[in-house]
């Protein structure tokens, strides 16, 4: 197909790692934000197929990944109430929180429900007007428009019973406090198409102004990523920093207005816990006052919950950069998609679960 198929093309996926090659002349650092890219790398071997001077390392950009450890401690306290049913994305149930996950409040005899789209929770509340439905509002800028409409929908249709638990987070903020971070190893971005898609990339030419590094808007399919990674190469021996776009088919600098305007009318920014990162100032949303009514966390009263971060999983380092997968102790021993620590090892996004699925730590062992 058209989109697909050419930019799977292997001969041409070739070309522009030869062009990388013949570019580099020195040791480069670049971190892809966007989970589903991560996957994409390692799914097609691009991390072993790039020259040895050029190093991935893997961002916040996974939503599960960073939602607090409060905010899912949260969602457990509500979802075991009798009179509920949280509703929620598949990947979401099996995150581990303090003590237990999702499924085990299910298995519990909790109304836990997955859902593929936030209108679903809409139908449920409209269906079960006895029962108090709550969808679990995970996401970067590109779910966060969904995410707002059910409010919006919600409030029109005057459903009572209806509330949302939010964890909306942004990426400018993560990629300031990454970049600003004395250990960061970061040099240049490969910037989050979908996200970009929503937002368009007008936030970040400041970013790459004020740190000095690179930033190209980069799309999910090995064609899409390797011309982000030679773009970026491309600066980085020039000594350039400048914001490019990578993925014109389907990102703008404005980016989508409409769903801005959706995201505006029903957030606002607020700080926001990053699981295994910690706060990071006003890098998340939250809802504006006018739509208090929808807020879980005020309805169940459950906004004094605290957590403590575990001091086995490293996930925190691995999403900004720092380490990497296999440089956890627990990595495919004590850490198993079966019986995981973090969320990066059971999110469909998360690094650690890329890596065990596609073998990286039986060829990264054999070289030690």
């Amino acid at each position: 197909m058209r989109f697909v198929d050419e930019f799977r093309d292997a001969s041409l996926v070739k070309g522009v790692l030869d062009e990388i090659r013949r570019t580099v002349t020195r040791k480069w650092v670049l971190m892809e934000i966007c989970g589903g890219q991560t996957h994409s790398i390692l799914h097609y071997g691009l991390d072993e197929l790039l020259p040895p001077e050029v190093e991935l390392v893997h961002g916040p950009g996974c939503p599960v990944c960073v939602t607090s450890l409060e905010l899912i401690d949260k969602a457990l306290v509500i979802a075991s109430q009798p009179d509920v049913i949280l509703t929620s994305y598949g990947d979401m149930l099996r995150v581990p929180g303090s003590h237990e996950d999702l499924f085990s409040v299910r298995a519990a005899g909790g109304q836990v429900r997955v859902v593929y789209s936030p209108l679903d929770a809409i139908r449920i509340a409209k269906e079960n007007p006895d029962k108090q439905v709550v969808f679990f509002a995970i996401g970067f800028e590109t779910t966060a428009p969904n995410n707002a409409m059910t409010v919006l929908q919600a409030k029109a249709l005057g459903l009572k019973n209806y509330s949302v638990l939010v964890s909306q987070v942004c990426v400018p903020p993560a990629m300031h406090a990454i970049l600003g971070s004395p250990q960061n190893r970061v040099q240049g971005f490969l910037a989050a198409g979908h996200v970009c898609a929503v937002m368009g990339y007008w936030e970040y030419p400041p970013i790459a102004d004020k740190y000095g590094v690179p930033i190209v808007v980069t799309g999910f399919e090995p064609l899409d990523l390797v011309q982000g990674i030679r773009m970026a190469v491309h600066q980085l021996e020039k000594g350039t920093h400048e914001v490019e776009n990578a993925y014109g088919r389907v990102v703008t600098y404005e980016g989508n207005r409409a769903s801005q305007a959706i995201i505006n009318k029903v957030y606002q920014p607020c700080d926001r816990q990053w699981r295994g990162i910690g706060m990071i100032p006003m890098s998340g949303w939250g809802l504006r006052e006018e739509f208090s009514d929808f807020d879980a966390e005020r309805r169940f009263q459950v906004g004094h919950i605290q957590t403590q971060e575990s001091t086995t999983c490293i996930a925190g380092q691995i999403l900004q950069g720092l380490m990497k997968p296999p440089d956890c102790p627990a990595f495919g021993t004590l850490c198993t998609p079966e019986t995981p620590l973090g969320a990066t090892m059971v999110s469909s996004e998360g690094a650690c679960a890329a890596y065990y699925r596609y073998g990286r730590i039986k060829n990264l062992m054999a070289e030690k």
